[in-house]
């Protein structure tokens, strides 16, 4: 059944083809805002019902008048926050799907560090200063770029070779956890209060995805390479039953903490970025607290919403049922931020 007051609304890039094709399949009309030259996905997949193209997505605020003219509803994901940053996020006018407010502590590392602490999760260690680097590091520079710009550092001399491409961005200094990344998609509904596992990912980064399939042998002899960790990809996993349950309260215990940080707290897709040990210790290194990348594998739905719904669903599309339901029982309010 159409819904002809609402339309939902995404910058074109990172999930918004997910998120169109579940709008689509809940009878919502799209809107894709994107910069000039990338229009042409959107168009090819049939995505985008509307088209607003405009020179950069710093101009974003300026077409608030023409979106909410349309009643447009925003879906935020990483590329939206990314381009806009969180403080002119938080001063949109337009409908926008999630806590607003969540944003800031997803985006500074200290903040998100006791989010996740204050949740009782397992966290690497952080070093204040490179003189106190004593084990292998990784760097990471502040908001969601894709993993852009990340490197690996020994001690303090490598630390500042390293950091002179970046000598002005804000960073923190975060061990290097040997394990398995784990990357598990969540789902909480404000208007239920139920948390759902929607599946989980691996990232592909470049390069040091390709590093590791040359053998210690053969990376002697190349030139001297860094690796870097830029994401150009995601692949599926189904993570072993038993993990489950630890999996599933340590979703519920970050919504609860984000009641208190920043209520109304933390709802709809979300993402705990994870590393699994040999030891089967699960550390936690970033909360995503919106709709990530990962998620595009699972459009026609993830081995776990096929234990759920009776039906193809992907977060897209959850996102589609949940502003669906809160406009059938009048309680937009309660998803909107």
């Amino acid at each position: 059944m159409a819904q002809p007051k609402y339309r939902i609304a995404t910058i074109g890039s990172h999930s918004a083809l997910q998120i169109f094709k579940g709008a689509h399949d809940e009878g919502f009309k799209t809107i894709a805002v994107c910069k000039k030259g990338s229009e042409s996905p959107y168009k090819m997949f049939n995505a985008a019902d509307d088209i607003i193209s405009i020179d950069s997505y710093k101009n974003f605020p300026k077409i608030q008048k023409e979106l909410i003219k349309k009643n447009a509803i925003i879906i935020p994901h990483g590329s939206f926050v990314t381009y806009m940053g969180y403080e002119e996020v938080e001063k949109l006018k337009v409908n926008y799907y999630g806590n607003k407010k969540i944003l800031k502590w997803e985006s500074d590392r200290h903040l998100e560090r006791q989010w996740l602490t204050k949740s009782g999760l397992k966290v690497p260690l952080l070093f204040k200063k490179p003189e106190d680097i004593d084990r292998l590091v990784i760097v990471k520079f502040m908001g969601a770029e894709g993993g852009r710009g990340y490197f690996l550092a020994k001690d303090k001399k490598d630390f500042y070779r390293k950091i002179k491409p970046y000598q002005l961005r804000k960073y923190v200094l975060q061990e290097y956890i040997i394990g398995v990344p784990l990357f598990i998609h969540y789902f909480y509904s404000s208007l239920t209060n139920e948390i759902e596992i929607m599946g989980c990912d691996i990232r592909y980064e470049s390069n040091v995805d390709s590093l590791g399939r040359i053998s210690a042998r053969d990376q002697i002899v190349l030139p001297k390479i860094d690796p870097s960790y830029v994401i150009v990809g995601n692949i599926p996993v189904v993570v072993r039953e038993s993990f489950l349950p630890r999996l599933i309260e340590m979703g519920e215990k970050v919504v609860e903490v984000s009641k208190k940080l920043a209520p109304p707290g933390l709802f709809g897709p979300f993402c705990l970025e994870t590393i699994l040990t040999p030891e089967e210790e699960i550390y936690v290194f970033e909360i995503s607290a919106r709709i990530v990348a990962g998620t595009n594998p699972f459009i026609e739905g993830s081995p776990y919403t096929w234990l759920k719904y009776d039906k193809p669903m992907s977060t897209g599309r959850r996102i589609a049922i949940e502003i669906k339901n809160a406009i059938k029982t009048n309680q937009m309010k309660r998803v909107l931020g």
